[in-house]
């Protein structure tokens, strides 16, 4: 497969049942232009809306991944999406005669069957790729889900599972793709499952009209359940089945299992299609402990969030040349000495905003401990060289800083993006969130490594007079300091 975008050479049509709905639904997969991307649209209503494959537009995951705009919905988007990513289609045009795709066999294999059978035609446009550079990490501690994405060395798109469901019949099951090559015969095939007891409930309550016992793995780990049980619920269902037990392994004997960790595999076909959402194909190694659309939505939302602020400040370059503070002006104005004061220069300041810089050295003091054979400056440390810049910029602010000190008050929304190391020029640009009252200074910070935020943190502090020199003052003078001194 070349590095070029690609779409369909040809129109393909899929009909089938919806799971919710019950009703025929018939799904057409359109070739598309370069950088259309996955878009449904709702060919039975009016005006024939489309719906973007957006991990922003998801509505739902209960069940599956339903996506909406408007009025328009779209259930159940997870399979058919995992078949086109797989199979490295760029762009199409999903049309869909009602509000669900089709279920099929509750997996993803008639959809790849139906892209294959037109093939895929190359368009003159590269991959947009989205390459991991770091790590990403979500979790749901109600949920029990966790998800990393770390870089790959060879930029493949990678994915490991694990599932436990604290069952008897599933346990802890592991699932791999090294290769999206393997998608076609190792994980498109394998169906989706469900447990028994939630298909009593989910049948009872009218909401899998198209569910039945072919279309999904069901397995039992109750003890006592009667065979007079299972064939009212495969009448339930709307099937007659001669008869229906639960084998040793705690599957339905309806089917038959594809492979023996057809479960965790299927979870993987669901995080492939959910990550579809992303909007464009990834490079990188997915790690995923007890996955769920909710979780994988979230995780592919906050993909898009880190594509967003790689964008805002890609190329971000500052004028190092320029000199507003330099070390003996900074001393002025701060009281830190060596070995914490933590800025070399400042190099432009506005009403509202100032940049400044530290060259780290691999004399630093801290890199003594921080770590023998692996220095990395210390967060925390980021984060006091940011705070110095904007202590800078409060104190530049009042006509005798030298009788003024800053001091915290609440530090937010932290963020370290990379480590920064020897050889680096951090650089800090700082913004006023408000204007300065009363003392308070609120400021959200950036910290640059050639061009790339490494770090970032929204600030408050406090500007207050020395004991000492207020003393001084008082005894010297009975007028109180303007209150305009720091814009009061």
């Amino acid at each position: 497969m070349s590095d070029k975008q690609h779409t369909l050479k040809a129109s393909a049509t899929i009909k089938g049942v919806g799971l919710h709905t019950g009703e025929p639904v018939t799904l057409t997969l359109r070739p598309a232009p370069i950088g259309h991307g996955y878009k449904f649209q709702r060919t039975d209503l009016e005006g024939a809306p489309i719906i973007d494959a957006d991990a922003e537009l998801v509505t739902s995951t209960a069940r599956g991944t339903t996506l909406g705009k408007g009025e328009a919905v779209v259930n159940t988007t997870e399979h058919v999406l995992s078949a086109l990513y797989a199979l490295n289609v760029d762009n199409c045009l999903l049309q869909l005669s009602g509000p669900e795709v089709p279920i099929m066999d509750g997996s993803a294999k008639s959809f790849v069957d139906a892209i294959e059978a037109v093939g895929l035609e190359e368009q003159d446009a590269p991959r947009n790729w989205y390459e991991l550079k770091e790590p990403i990490w979500f979790e749901t501690k109600e949920r029990g889900t966790e998800m990393l994405g770390v870089p790959t060395p060879g930029g493949e798109f990678r994915i490991t599972v694990m599932v436990d469901y604290n069952s008897p019949v599933l346990g802890t099951q592991h699932a791999s793709m090294y290769r999206a090559e393997e998608f076609k015969t190792e994980i498109a095939p394998c169906r989706t499952f469900v447990f028994l007891r939630e298909l009593e409930q989910l049948a009872k309550a009218g909401l899998i009209k198209g569910g039945d016992l072919d279309n999904a793995i069901v397995m039992e780990d109750r003890e006592g359940t009667t065979k007079e049980q299972l064939m009212e619920l495969a009448k339930l269902l709307g099937k007659e089945y001669r008869e229906v037990e639960i084998r040793r392994n705690g599957v339905l004997n309806t089917t038959d299992l594809k492979f023996y960790n057809e479960p965790a595999r299927h979870k993987l076909l669901d995080i492939v299609g959910d990550l579809a959402l992303v909007g464009r194909p990834i490079k990188g190694h997915i790690l995923a402990a007890r996955p769920g659309h909710f979780g994988n939505t979230s995780f592919a939302k906050r993909i898009k969030e880190l594509i967003r602020e790689e964008e805002k400040t890609a190329g971000v370059r500052f004028d190092l040349t320029k000199t507003v503070f330099d070390i003996n002006d900074i001393e002025r104005l701060l009281p830190h000495r060596y070995p914490f004061l933590l800025i070399d220069r400042i190099v432009a300041m506005t009403e509202d905003t100032i940049t400044g810089f530290k060259n780290v050295t691999f004399n630093e003091p801290f890199f003594t401990g921080h770590f023998p054979g692996n220095p990395v400056m210390p967060g925390v440390l980021q984060i006091e060289a940011m705070a110095q810049v904007g202590g800078i910029f409060a104190l530049s602010q009042v006509p005798d800083p030298e009788n003024y000190t800053t001091y915290f008050l609440k530090i937010d929304s932290v963020r370290y993006r990379r480590k920064v190391i020897p050889g680096d020029t951090l650089v800090f640009h700082l913004t006023l969130l408000s204007p300065i009252r009363r003392g308070i200074v609120h400021m959200k910070g950036l910290g640059y490594v050639n061009g790339q935020v490494v770090v970032e943190a929204e600030m408050m502090a406090q500007i207050a007079r020395d004991k000492a020199s207020a003393a001084t003052a008082k005894a010297t003078d009975t007028r109180a300091p303007k209150a305009s001194a720091i814009k009061a």
